[in-house]
Formats: structure tokens, sequence, C-alpha cells
């Protein structure tokens, strides 16, 4: 994987709290390394309470040139950037950030890519949203891309359920304002949905609850993931028992791996 490190190696971090789940270390370095790139992927265990004092002491590194963020950290470094794309501006988070525009150390430039990698691990598993109702759990990071993300391939109907009643409905009338009645709130039943996404850790520790009801999914229903570690989930496991096709967190990451970094070497 990582066939070169010297002086001249340029640094990126992912960081997340926690970490030990996350695939981007092996599967980024090894993308820049096919791309000729003299460049390592490192993970940081960064919790909530330090974010902010990591990023900009990360800042000061002149060898460091971007950063992978993940749980819980999206939002917040969604305000620790000083530009962002349009859609990570719409969706108030970013899962990667890369130093300002023109190549500076002013600030950090961000966007969010967990949407098209969802969306791209759920085609390839052969589900097209176009015309088709989904159940989503989660409104959190990853949750806010996802949704968005289906919407604009066309899904006619998005119910969205969270145990943060609170986070729930700030994401519908942030959709509401671009997608109309298309969005409304739902509940953990997927019974009727043609797609049923967990955007939520639930099913990363053992004796998670599962994040819906899987008794009532419908053997013709499609289940996605955003859960590397494991990689079948409990949920997934008691999906593909039912017959369902499934996609998990790690198909999201390798559909999304080359947009990532596409936009971490300033594509």
């Amino acid at each position: 994987m990582l066939q070169h490190l010297d002086g001249a190696t340029r640094l990126f971090v992912v960081i997340g709290d926690p970490i030990a789940q996350v695939k981007a270390p092996a599967g980024i370095t090894a993308a820049m390394a096919a791309r000729g790139r003299n460049a390592v992927l490192v993970p940081l265990h960064v919790t909530a309470a330090g974010v902010e004092a990591c990023l900009a002491g990360l800042a000061r590194a002149q060898n460091l040139d971007g950063i992978v963020v993940t749980v819980p950290h999206k939002f917040t470094a969604r305000r620790l950037c000083a530009t962002v794309t349009e859609r990570a501006d719409f969706l108030g988070s970013v899962n990667i950030m890369r130093r300002g525009p023109r190549g500076g150390h002013a600030g950090w430039h961000g966007d969010m890519t967990d949407g098209l990698g969802f969306l791209g691990a759920i085609e390839a598993g052969g589900f097209r949203p176009q015309g088709k109702r989904a159940l989503q759990v989660g409104a959190g990071g990853a949750g806010t891309a996802i949704a968005l993300a289906l919407l604009e391939a066309g899904l006619a109907e998005l119910a969205l359920h969270d145990a943060d009643a609170a986070r729930r409905d700030a994401l519908l009338e942030r959709l509401r304002a671009r997608f109309g009645d298309r969005v409304r709130a739902g509940s953990a039943d997927p019974a009727g949905y043609d797609l049923a996404v967990n955007a939520t850790p639930a099913g990363m520790r053992p004796g998670d609850p599962l994040p819906l009801d899987a008794t009532r999914l419908e053997p013709t229903a499609f289940v996605g993931d955003v859960i590397t570690v494991p990689e079948v989930t409990p949920l997934l496991a008691a999906a593909r028992a039912r017959g369902c096709a499934t996609s998990t967190g790690v198909g999201m990451f390798d559909a999304a791996r080359e947009l990532m970094v596409d936009f971490l070497l300033g594509g």
C-alpha cells in the first residue's frame, strides 16, 4: 500500500470519534499512490471537545494538505471552513477539507460526498431511486447528505426518522424548501417502502438495537447501511434473511473514494 515515505510526503488526516472503524487511511493512500502522489492519510482519534483545537493546530502544519471528517465532527468542521461548495453550504456539514481554493493557507475549503457515495453504492447493487419511496433513519451529517442525494436523483418520497426530533425537523424544513411535499416525517416502520436507509451509528457496537423494525421489511425492499465495521451489520443480516438486496458502508466508501481524492488533490 505505502511504498514510499520521506520528508517530502504530503500529509492528510482523517478525524473521528471513534476512529478504528474507518476505511479511509488504506483506501485513500492507495488511491493517491495510484495517481503517482507521494502522500499518506493518517487516522487521528479526536473527541468532540478537542476538534476545534485540533483543526487549529493542523492548519499550522505546512505539509498537511487536507482532512477527511467522520462521526461526529461533520457539522463542526463545516463551521470551521472558510469556504465550502454549494452542496456543503446547503447541508451545513462537510466530510472533506483542503487548503483554500487558490492553494493558500488562509483557511479550509470543504465539501460533502457522503450522499454521492451512498447513491453510488445502492446503484451498484441494482437499486434506482427514480420514482421510488424511501424511509431513512438518521438526520446527522451523513444522513443530511444522503437525503439530498436521493431526492436529487429523483426519489418520489422520503420519510425521515431520527431519535432527535429537533434534528429531524431541522432537516425536514431545509429539504422541504427545495423539494416540497416529497419529504415528510416517518417512523421506524419500513413497511411499504422500496428503500430503507440506516444513516445512524446503530449497529457499530455489539448489542446496539436495530435502527428500524426489520420484521416489517418487505422482501422486495432494498436496504442500505452507512456502517463500515462490521461490514454486514445486524440490520443488513436481518434484511438479507428476509430476502432483501443490500448495500454496505464499505460499498459507500468505495463509491465515494475517487471523488474524495479528486477534491483533496484540488480537482
